[in-house]
This record gives C-alpha cells, structure tokens and sequence, in this order.
C-alpha cells in the first residue's frame, strides 16, 4: 500500500516540536549513498575505528536491513551552542608563580544529556506522524542506531560533511545534534546539501595529534575525543597523553578553529542544553581524585556518564603528568 503525507506539515511540526532543522531524504538516495560504502569500509580496513566495534555492523551499509519498508528519512538538528567561555589559566590568589590547571569539557557534554533530549522529542514526532493515517510507521534514532546519520543529514540538506568528520550547517556552523525518523511513507525528498569548506584546512592544522589524517577522515585511535570518552585502558597512549592541552572529556579543538563556528555560531534556545554549573571550569586536580560519589553527583542526567568516574580520574592525571 502506497501510503503519502504532505511534507511541509512534517516539516512545520517538526519546527513546533523545537528541532531547529529538518529535511527529508528518499530512502532511494541509498543507491548515491553507495559511494559512501567503499569509503566506511576502507576507514575500517585501516582501523580507523579503533576499539569502537560495533561501526562494523553490516547494517550501515543498507538503511533498509534497519527498516525492510523504509521510503523516506525525516532527518532533524537540534542547535546546542551556549556562549559560555572555558576561563584562561590564572594565576592562584596570593601572587603564587603556581596556576590553576582548569579541565576542558566539551561543549556537547556541559547539559543535560542530548540522548535525552532528543529522544523526548523524536518519539512526539514519530507518534505523530503515525497519527496521520493507518498503516504508518516510524522509527526513531539519535546516534543510537546503526545508521550513518551525518551521510543522510547531507543528503536531507541539513548541512555538509565537514574536514573533521562533522557535519556543518550553514545557521549553526557544526554545534548540532542529529537525529531522524525512518518511516514507510513516500515524501518529497530536500536537495542534498552541498559542501563548503573550500580550501580551509584549520581544522586539519589544529589537530595536535594528526586525527585527521586526510580531509575528511577521522582515525578514532589518534583521536583525543576517542580516547578520553571511549578508551577504557587504565592508561593512554603516550601520543595522546603528552597532547591533551587539558581536555579531560572530549576535545573541540577542530570546531573551535572552524570558521563556520567562529561567525555564525547562535545560542541555542534549549535551556537543557544550558551548562551545569561546575562543567566549564574544573580543575584537573579536582577531577584528578574525585571519588565516584561526587561522580555520580556532578553528572545526573549527563551524556558525559559515558566516562566512568576512573576515565575521568585517568584522563586529568594525564593532563597534569605531561
């Protein structure tokens, strides 16, 4: 059964429902996607992907092993950005030569976690789109399926994928969470988005530990996000540790340098996404001993639970040995 819903309806409830982009894509697109397949596969061969397995999931690779009845993506970004400033290295108090060593957080973890957030938001359209009339489906994912979520965010027209592997929107810059509902209704697919970085490669010179190996590929294993989020080894690489320059909780190195961050960077509207008030400027000595009580404390609700209160220990003790 051929099942239609006008898309400009989605789109207008998709914007009612606080999503700051939306665009559609034809599950058909996955015969332009192909060309993306060889290179997932060849990131992989070179093992790019480091200790993070399940990239490898065969269903990647065809949006319709996740969904057999799949015919259009609704894909949606959600703006993240708040203009909080991570405080320089100060001098102690009492003229001391000593500094206080602050601790970076990524801007992605300062809030509420985005899962969260998105997901709350992602099930009301998704319930609603199945409302529209019998027979409709809809699935929803937000960096939590085997889906290539930035591929089909180009394809929807929401931005392009960016040098450092992200994807970059022309309102937001790169400060976006991604999302999209996969559903068995046929509609009208968005233009893909087209790509402009040009000949910039800030992002690339930036990098302190070469991650980005070539424009537009990402090796996890060089990477600081990878390892102080992802990397349960009790200790790390010593490329890594000698080049954290802070970072304790993922790294913004890439988007910071960006120019699409620097001049169209806009506060988000998302009071979640609001910083919890010990994130922007921890010290490396606190967190270098915090007990997994205060842990647990600190980080209720937050996507940086990911890092267990002895990767946190670990990675500030990194930064303070090297």
């Amino acid at each position: 059964m051929k099942i239609t819903i006008n898309s400009d309806r989605i789109k207008q409830k998709s914007l009612e429902l606080g999503f700051h982009k939306v665009g559609i894509a034809s599950a058909d697109a996955d015969a332009d996607v192909d060309r993306e397949k060889p290179r997932l596969q060849a990131w992989l061969d070179k093992g790019y992907q480091a200790d993070m397995a399940w990239m490898a999931n065969p269903k990647r690779l065809d949006i319709r092993s996740v969904m057999p009845e799949v015919q259009s993506l609704i894909c949606v970004a959600i703006n993240y950005y708040t203009p909080h400033q991570r405080p320089e290295n100060p001098p102690l108090e009492g003229g001391d030569d000593a500094v206080r060593e602050y601790a970076k957080i990524s801007r992605y973890g300062w809030g509420r976690d985005y899962h969260k957030i998105l997901h709350k938001k992602l099930k009301l359209l998704a319930n609603w789109v199945r409302s529209q009339g019998e027979g409709i489906e809809a699935r929803y994912y937000a960096d939590t399926g085997p889906i290539q979520d930035k591929v089909w965010a180009q394809r929807a027209g929401i931005g392009w994928m960016a040098k450092n592997g992200n994807v970059i929107s022309r309102e937001y810059g790169s400060w976006v969470f991604l999302g999209e509902i996969l559903t068995n209704i046929e509609l009208e697919p968005d233009a893909p988005h087209t790509e402009h970085c040009g000949t910039c490669t800030r992002c690339i010179e930036a990098c302190p530990t070469g991650a980005i190996t070539e424009p537009f590929v990402v090796d996890a294993d060089r990477c600081i996000a990878y390892h102080t989020i992802e990397n349960r080894a009790e200790k790390l690489p010593d490329q890594i540790a000698s080049n954290l320059q802070g970072w304790v909780a993922g790294c913004d190195i890439c988007q910071d340098v960006c120019p699409w961050n620097q001049r169209f960077a806009k506060p988000t509207d998302v009071a979640e996404f609001e910083p919890y008030p010990e994130n922007i400027a921890p010290t490396l000595a606190e967190l270098a001993t915090i007990s997994d009580e205060e842990w647990n404390r600190r980080f209720t609700a937050s996507a940086l639970r990911r890092i267990k209160p002895e990767m946190l220990r670990r990675n500030a003790k990194a930064n303070q040995n090297s």
